[in-house]
């Protein structure tokens, strides 16, 4: 995902991409990330996470979105903290 948008950090709904990136990479991988987010429906709403983030949607909801989906821990909702 960070290949992507590399240098994007525009704020959606309080989260920025960057950070956003930063938990996708952070749980899933670069290449399975990537493809998670080019690629996967969200149950919640209906449409990938790419096309959601183009029109504006709020980043936070569509990571907590992809912890739904993909039955992330609650612990590990927040990526780490190193």
């Amino acid at each position: 995902m960070r290949s992507a948008c590399r240098s994007l950090s525009v704020s959606v709904g309080g989260m920025r991409r960057t950070e956003f990136d930063r938990l996708v990479t952070g749980e899933f991988g670069d290449s399975f990330g990537s493809w998670i987010a080019r690629s996967h429906v969200l149950t919640g709403l209906g449409d990938t996470p790419a096309r959601l983030m183009e029109q504006g949607h709020d980043l936070r909801e569509v990571w907590w979105a992809l912890c739904e989906d993909f039955d992330v821990p609650e612990e590990r909702r927040l990526g780490d903290d190193d």
